[in-house]
């Protein structure tokens, strides 16, 4: 492998519209979602765009009108970005890579990006991924790059999630990273109401907690955006769970969200697990019913995937 950035280069041409040459669009601050759905605002790092993944319910099919085949900023421009935040005067920060890439796409970049986090002690670096491409986490260990694995059942993943790995590859990639000092944290979402699902997603959790505890939990439900639904491809079958609209796209019925959300936290406690957990992008009334404090717009309190 190369040390030389310009190996990495991709031409502005190949990169998605939502991107471009601009550093300021390489550090962006998500803050999109309306003030009735709950999502702390956060940094993405748009270091690359797309996945090589095909899940049927990616909402990245609809960000990049149906063409998510993976691509990158030249990595030299990159680093010169978060060098320059890094000694700006905000807060101390998680950047989340994964909001319009999987983390992994490209192992040998972001090995880049994780050693450049290394320069400091400010910040922290969040992969969020699918993949169980790990090699270059399992050289070193590094203490400011948070990892988080998107799971699901295995009926789920086998139905909805082509061409990634199965879920058990992708838990004991975490346990590997956990053992080695990292913090782990896991995504369960989209939960889907299968046939017979607390069954199935109780194995998950069993599953999950026999190799290793992560530092927190996030889930969710199925969101169907509006641009998702167009360009979605595959198995569409997922659409058929939806019934209601929100604020940030279709939704399953609120009784049956509720169920699910009540049924993974007793599961989790069940099994012992203490640490945080939350839902992604669910309606302020759904935590209110759930009787979880969670502040109040835009100043949300909940310990997401995705923040400090």
């Amino acid at each position: 492998m190369t040390d030389n950035w310009t190996d990495y280069f991709v031409p502005a041409n190949e990169l998605c519209r939502v991107g471009s040459k601009e550093k300021a669009n390489i550090i962006r601050k998500f803050d999109k979602t309306p003030s009735d759905i709950v999502c702390p605002h956060f940094y993405e790092l748009n270091w690359g765009y797309g996945c090589p993944f095909e899940c049927a319910y990616c909402y990245l099919q609809g960000t990049f009108h149906g063409n998510k085949a993976p691509r990158h900023h030249p990595v030299s421009q990159t680093v010169a970005t978060l060098r320059e935040y890094f000694h700006s005067n905000l807060e101390p920060t998680v950047f989340n890579s994964g909001e319009l890439a999987d983390s992994l796409s490209f192992p040998h970049v972001m090995e880049k990006i994780a050693d450049t986090f290394e320069e400091q002690n400010k910040h922290k670096l969040l992969l969020l991924t699918k993949s169980c491409d790990i090699d270059f986490l399992l050289k070193k260990l590094r203490k400011n790059t948070i990892i988080s694995f998107s799971l699901n059942a295995q009926i789920a993943a086998e139905r909805w999630e082509s061409k990634a790995p199965p879920p058990k590859a992708r838990i004991l990639a975490g346990k590997k990273l956990k053992e080695m000092g990292y913090e782990v944290r896991v995504r369960i979402d989209p939960i889907f109401p299968i046939h017979e699902w607390k069954i199935e997603y109780a194995n998950l959790i069993r599953l999950l907690l026999s190799n290793f505890v992560p530092s927190r939990v996030t889930l969710g439900t199925p969101r169907g955006l509006q641009k998702t639904i167009l360009y979605g491809k595959g198995d569409r079958s997922w659409i058929n769970f939806f019934s209601e609209d929100s604020g940030w796209g279709k939704k399953i019925a609120t009784p049956l969200r509720k169920s699910i959300y009540e049924f993974f936290c007793q599961e989790f406690k069940d099994n012992g697990y203490l640490e945080p957990i939350a839902i992604c992008k669910e309606t302020a009334e759904m935590y209110k019913d759930l009787k979880i404090n969670i502040g109040s717009y835009p100043n949300w309190t909940c310990q997401c995937n995705c923040t400090w």
